[in-house]
């Protein structure tokens, strides 16, 4: 279950305002908007499956050689002035970044996972904010109660593709990944 803090005199906050405020504070947060919006906590369920998300990630990375970094849940990814998400997992390639770093500039492929209060924003604005940014290649959102990988994929011009998996190896491409979708699953 998502909160947003909002009303009528609330001054709109911009994610550099966003970023101070945040550090050190309980709980975790998104800016959608310019209005701060609270994460529910976590299930096991959902923890495992971030888990297995970043892990399938790292070793794809591993496998393939490729100059990237998987990074869990915790990094921000800027989507406007006024808008800021965090990914349950992410790819970034290129340098490695400063140790210090919050925001991830350039993410390739960004990892939502499921869960019945955040289903409306992950197939909606997070959906739409991701892509958004030039660098984002692909969105994962992964459904742990349904077993199900959706993977959304920048195409030719404006075109988002869209597959729905439930098996088998999933091509991320760029950065040149491969995994498979049974591995983002608990056996």
């Amino acid at each position: 279950m998502l909160r947003t803090m909002s009303n009528a005199a609330e001054k709109l906050m911009s994610v550099d305002d966003f970023l101070t405020w945040a550090e050190g504070r309980d709980g975790r947060w998104e800016l959608q908007d310019g209005r701060l919006v609270a994460m529910a906590p976590e299930r096991a369920a959902h923890l495992e499956a971030k888990a297995l998300a970043w892990r399938s990630l790292q070793q794809a990375i591993e496998r393939a050689k490729a100059p990237c970094q998987a990074l869990p849940d915790g990094a921000t990814v800027r989507i406007s002035s006024h808008t800021a998400f965090e990914p349950d997992a992410l790819v970034y390639c290129g340098e490695r970044l400063p140790p210090d770093a919050i925001i991830i500039p350039s993410p390739v492929v960004v990892v939502e996972v499921l869960s019945e209060g955040t289903a409306r924003r992950d197939h909606g604005v997070k959906l739409s904010g991701y892509f958004s940014l030039a660098s984002v290649a692909h969105y994962l959102i992964v459904d742990p109660e349904g077993r199900t990988a959706i993977h959304h994929r920048r195409g030719h011009g404006d075109a988002i593709e869209t597959r729905i998996l439930t098996e088998g190896a999933l091509r991320l491409d760029p950065p040149g990944l491969e995994i498979r979708v049974e591995d983002l699953f608990p056996a």
